[in-house]
Parts: C-alpha cells; structure tokens; sequence
C-alpha cells in the first residue's frame, strides 16, 4: 500500500516507488513533518527530532513547564496562525472579532483507492486507479474551522500530490487573509533553488541560487503566473547536476497569482510554503462553507535534475493532461500571424494553404483578426462574430476551401479580453475589471473581463459554443494578452473585493471545463502573449501551450531548455518562423529553425509561398524527418546535454526511447569559432551494454567547414558502437563554421 498509518506510533507514511514521505502526531495531537526523500522504509522519524530550547521561540501553553518543544522550531506539516511558529506561514484567518488565530489538532483521517478530485480547480487524475489517497481532518477548537489535508499518490509515478480544503464548522464568519497549498519542512541539508524568471519574449530562464539565512519568494501578482517568475520550483543538494543529487521538485496547479517562498530559519531548517498570492487577497469563510486551496505536485529524487524533469515530464503526460490530445499523434500546422498579421482576406489564407498543403503541413490556423472590427489590436475584443468583409461568407467557406486541400483548420480566439471600442464594452462596461472613479490601465486598448461573473462565462460559452459547434474547426490558440489591473468586480460587497482575483481563475477554469468537454474533438493550445501562461493549471485543459512569442530559433535553445525542467517536449508549442526574425532580426538556416521546433509540437508560422524551390524542398523533408521521429520526440525521455546559458560554442540535446532502443541528438552551433577545438559529445540514456548503429548523421547549414572533415564524419554512419562507448568515450562531430549550423545524428540499437 502507498499510504499506512501506524496506530501505535501514530505515523503516517506515504511510500513511493522510491521515496517516503512520513508525518508523525505528537503528544498534543499537532502533527508534524518528519521526513520526504529517497526510500527508507516506515520506521518512525520523530527522534529525529529532540527538544531544543531556543530563545524566543515560545511553548504551547500546556508545554510552558517542557521548555523546547515550541512550534517555532519543530517541522510542520501545515502551520497554525498566531500561535508561536515565527517562520513562514500557511494561513491567515480572522473572526468576527478581527482576531487571528487558528490552531490544529488530529481529527480524525481516511485513506481511500484512487485520487481525490477538488471542485472547481483542476488537478491530477487517476485513469488508470493506481492511486490512493489520504485525507488527514484536524480542527481548531475555538473557531471551528477544519483543516483537511488532502494527499494523492502515485507509487508508480514517484508523484505525491497536495492540496488543502478548509471548511468552517463553527458559527460565525471567518476571513482567510491567506491560504496556502502546502509547506514542506526540509530540516537538514544545505540547498540551491532553481527558480524560471524571465519576461515577454523571454521566458522560463533557468537560474539557480544558493538558499540564504533568509526568506526568498517567486511569485506573480498579475493575475497569471506569468511571463516573469513560473510558479515551479527546485530545490537541489548544491553538488546536485544533471546526473546525481537530492531535487525536490514544488509545482502549483494554479493560474492565477501565486506565491513560493523559502526560509531557512535558526535552526538550519528549509521551509517552503506555495500556494495563492495573498497579496489583495481575502476570502470569506460563513458556517459551513468550504474553501479549497489548489494543488501542488511533488517529486523527489535523488539521481539528478534529469530524473526529476523526466518525472514531471511522465506526470503531465499521463496524470496532468487530459483527452484524446494528450498521446495521439497532433498535425504539422501553419498559423498565418506573422506571415500576415491583420492584413489578410479568404483568398490571401487559402494561397498560404495551398503552399502549404503541397509540403505537407496537414492544419492551417487563422490568427487575430477574423471578427467584429478587428484591423488592429486597438478593437474588435468580445465581438466574436466573422467579419464578413474580410471573410465574405464568414468562417465556412474558407474552412470549405482549406478542407478540400487535404487540411484540417484552427483558429485563434482571446475569450478573456474585451477592447474598449467593441460592441460588448458598449453594451456591458461593467463587465470589465475596473476600479470606481478611475480611468482604467490600459494594454493593447483592452481590458480584463470579470470572469467571476457567471453572466460572462455564460456570454462566452455561448459565442464559443456557436462558433465550434457551427464549424468545423479542429484547433483553437486560446490567447491572453495582458495582465489584470484595476481588479474589482461589480457585483461583489466591499468586504468579499479580495476575492475577486480568485473568482476569476475560478471562471476561466469553469469555462475551458465545459468548452474541452463539450468539444472533445478540438486541440486546444493556450497562449498568453506566448508562455505568460505555461504552468500544470492550464495543462489539465489545454494539452499544449504556445511556448513564446519569440520565435528566434537561437533564443528559443534557451526559452526551451528552462521549460524542459518542469513541462514536457509534447506540452511546447514551437513553430518555424520566416527571417530575419520578426523579434530579432537575425538570419538563421532554415533547417537550423526546424531542429529548435522538432523539440516541442512543431509547426510554421510564415509566408511559405516565399520561399525558393531549394526551401520548399527543405520543408517538405522537415516535416517527414519529424513524422518519422515523431514519438521518439513527443513522448521519449528529454536530456539536457548543455546549458545554453554557460556553454557559449552549441547547444545540445537528446530524445531516448523509455526501452533505450533509439535515440535523436540534436545540436546547434550557437558561437563559430576560428582554429575551432574538436567539437565532441557525449550521448546520455543508452543502455550501456547494447549496440548501437548510427543511422544518420545529417549536418545542416554549415558552409564554411573544410570539406575533409565533413567527409571522415559521414564515414561514421552506419559504424556500430556499444552504449558505454557513445556515452562515456563520446562522439566526435566535424568542425562546424557559418551562421548557425545543426546536427541532427540518429542511432538505432542493433
């Protein structure tokens, strides 16, 4: 069993197929955090943890005469308010009489087969009932709040999921000031965070910093989790690499404004508390009600950065994604943004698809501009009627056409938004968030509607509805392209204003729940200006996400490898955009784009009837090199070979099958140098004691390298090689010189 309580040591222990994870109640009936890590069995850990007489860290007042045993210095599981634990807390909870306060004690517990299920949040799912579950109930005996404690896991998985429902069963109205997901008490051990900042265009930056004798926070209080701070986060024994080391891996399934911190406190404990940003936010609890906190996936392992990538990556895949979307083979497509912007008509879209039809891109996607008055992005938001001027007819005679080519067809929408000239804001300016008596921030001439109205998510599942429901659309590119301002809703009370920011994630969620399952057939990709959405909550509804909206190949090497910490190859959307680049400038081969793009759901987004014949060509072999290796790529293991950030000549990466019998390398030259060293590289993830034959090895735009060796490389091809030798003697590539070559070598075991 994964879950068992210890009635005589009153333990509870969570086994995974290679981690533990125990709790332990203690004389008072608190319970306490004892230990999460590699397996060792079910032993009970609370010796590890003697009394300690620290000053200024005060007793319960039943323990006033057993000076050091103070909450502020034992391991939580999930902290109290106001009650003597000084360090970072879980929850923030006031009565009727503004007092804060909130202290637990055992109630009682369940454990049960599958996985638990939380209202109106997404979450981790159990399809293949390998899962248990355990609810741990403790109450604060003076207001009567309940805590349930809620663990999923997944023994198979190495996954343990948390989340929080608190549920007022005294008798007056209760305010949570703040409400957290989770703490994990980490009380030995000296860590690194890695943490993924970044901004528009340039998202998802991998930096990893030593955890101080401080509190350090990633968080967002844009009303997403952002293009700036990603809301997961790893913590790794500082001598931990890609290969070995303890990583503990924290991922919020959330949204909307979310809050990581960690402290390391007096005594050398690691405290970590994730959950929603408290920053404006309150939540009002009245008898009986219930307020559910969203989850948070763990993973713990202790063979390195790689494995717990891979965790995650499996995890998504499998228990985070859901629908017919998330295994089956998805289409090469075209979206004509950045071949046409908004400047486009049928006859102008159906060129694009011919083109493309005839390389054999198999969906074409009509971006921003086929609605209301929509000509730039000043207008237009919330009219999600065709704008027959450019599309006469509307939306079926142009899917007419792109079907008869042998396409599927997708469209973008931006469900969210409202422009400030649009029929909608003219007839509903109170369904945007704004505030009372001010001019509202503006981005893009648009708002935020208040999507904790049910008026709204009941406007937009109608237009929604009519549009999938009326045509037969096979994709939609679900896009948000600002960050909420002026939050305030119309129809909530002075008192319940905190809430509104919640309510509006809770509205999005509502919506996708009813859209995904009343169009299952549909593949939903998200999108917010790019990745300022990419996280596990939009996963559950949308199985891929548009990576960023920077689609330079040679900064994408960087956006992507921080994405592969957390988020599968299969979950990032990627595209081959024209040159020079429209973000950059910079010119780079075209099959030099590709390889960037193989490595997430692979698409194009340019004007292919301007390519030359040569191009054209190139294309065509893109898209059947990608066909041909496409489940080695969606859903094989991903290792990070190089760090972009550090490694200034290429970047390299590798996709292995999970029974080590094919892999794909993948490398861009990033920095050419004169009178070059040898370029040599060391495969990860073969079986050591198999042999492997080099099927291919196919260089790409490189112009300048002496011929000679371009020649001894392909003698290569065909050779065979043990998995040790590939892995720990390496490879030797050509030299490689000219603006951004690639390498592509495939080995297949005999």
């Amino acid at each position: 069993m994964g879950i068992q309580f210890n009635a005589s040591a009153r333990t509870f222990t969570l086994s995974t197929r290679s981690t533990t994870y125990q709790m332990g109640l203690d004389h008072l009936d608190r319970l306490l955090h004892l230990y999460y890590g590699p397996a060792i069995g079910q032993g009970d850990l609370a010796a590890m943890y003697p009394p300690a007489d620290r000053g200024f860290s005060p007793n319960h007042n039943a323990d006033r005469a057993r000076r050091g045993i103070s909450p502020d210095t034992l391991p939580q599981e999930y902290t109290g308010c106001n009650t003597g634990d000084f360090r970072l807390s879980c929850l923030v909870v006031r009565d009727e009489a503004g007092a804060a306060g909130a202290e637990w004690r055992y109630a009682g517990h369940s454990i049960q087969k599958g996985k638990y299920a939380l209202t109106g949040l997404p979450s981790a799912h159990d399809e293949e009932n390998e899962a248990e579950s355990l609810c741990i109930r403790m109450e604060d005996g003076v207001t009567g709040l309940a805590l349930e404690l809620l663990y999923g896991v997944f023994a198979k998985q190495d996954i343990i999921t948390r989340a929080v429902r608190l549920v007022n069963g005294g008798n007056q109205t209760l305010r949570l000031e703040k409400a957290a997901s989770m703490c994990l008490d980490l009380p030995f051990g000296r860590w690194d965070m890695i943490h993924f900042h970044g901004r528009h265009t340039m998202e998802r930056q991998a930096e990893r910093v030593p955890l101080l004798n401080a509190i350090q926070t990633v968080s967002s209080t844009r009303g997403a989790s952002s293009h700036h701070h990603n809301p997961f986060v790893i913590l790794c024994d500082r001598k931990a690499n890609e290969e070995h080391g303890l990583c503990y891996g924290v991922m919020p399934v959330y949204s909307g404004s979310h809050r990581t911190d960690v402290e390391v406190d007096q005594n050398g404990l690691t405290r970590i508390v994730s959950g929603i940003h408290d920053e404006r936010f309150s939540w009002q609890l009245a008898p009986g009600e219930a307020f559910t906190v969203p989850e948070v996936i763990l993973a713990c392992t202790e063979n390195g950065l790689t494995a717990l990538s891979q965790q995650y990556h499996r995890f998504i895949r499998h228990n985070v994604c859901r629908g017919e979307h998330r295994f089956a083979r998805r289409p090469v497509l075209i979206n004509n943004w950045e071949a046409t912007y908004f400047d486009f008509d049928s006859d102008a879209i159906v060129r694009i698809a011919e083109k493309a039809a005839a390389l054999g891109v198999e969906m074409l996607v009509l971006d921003d501009g086929w609605f209301g008055k929509r000509n730039d992005d000043n207008s237009g938001l919330g009219d999600w009627f065709v704008n027959e001027k450019k599309l006469p007819g509307g939306l079926t005679p142009l899917i007419q056409r792109v079907n008869a080519l042998g396409m599927k067809f997708g469209i973008w929408v931006e469900p969210e938004m409202v422009s400030e000239d649009s029929d909608l804001y003219r007839a509903h300016p109170d369904w945007a968030l704004t505030l009372p008596g001010r001019a509202p921030v503006m981005s893009r001439n648009q708002m935020v509607l208040d999507m904790g109205r049910s008026e709204v998510v009941d406007y937009l599942t109608e237009r929604l509805t009519d549009l999938l429901a009326n045509n037969p659309i096979a994709y939609v590119k679900w896009d948000m392209n600002r960050n909420m301002t002026d939050v305030y809703s119309r129809v909530l009370p002075a008192e319940r204003q905190g809430e509104a920011a919640h309510r509006y994630m809770l509205g999005v969620y509502r919506l996708l729940e009813t859209l995904t399952t009343r169009f299952p057939h549909v593949l939903f990709e998200g999108c917010a200006g790019g990745g300022g959405r990419f996280d596990a909550g939009m996963l559950a509804y949308f199985t891929q996400i548009w990576c960023s909206d920077d689609t330079d190949a040679i900064e994408r090497l960087v956006i992507q490898h921080g994405t592969s910490f957390g988020y599968p190859v299969s979950s990032i959307g990627a595209h081959v955009s024209a040159c020079p680049n429209h973000q950059t400038g910079r010119t780079t081969p075209l099959w030099t784009r590709a390889v960037a793009a193989m490595s997430g759901t692979f698409g194009y987004e340019l004007d292919l009837n301007k390519l030359s014949d040569e191009e054209a060509s190139q294309v065509k072999e893109q898209i059947a090199f990608f066909d041909k290796h496409y489940q080695l790529i969606q859903n094989g293991l991903y290792y990070r070979l190089t760090d972009p950030t550090e490694e200034s000549r290429y970047a390299a990466w590798q996709f292995v099958d999970e029974e080590q019998s094919e892999a794909l390398f993948n490398l861009i030259l990033t920095h050419p140098e004169a009178n070059a060293r040898p370029l040599h590289v060391w495969l990860r993830g073969l079986d050591p004691d198999a042999l492997y034959r080099v099927e291919s090895l196919d260089i790409h735009g490189c112009h300048c390298a002496p011929q000679a060796g371009l020649d001894l490389a392909m003698e290569g091809v065909g050779k065979v090689y043990s998995g040790s030798t590939l892995m720990h003697a390496g490879y030797t590539l050509p030299q490689l010189a000219g603006d951004y070559p690639s390498v592509q070598m495939y080995v297949k075991r005999v």
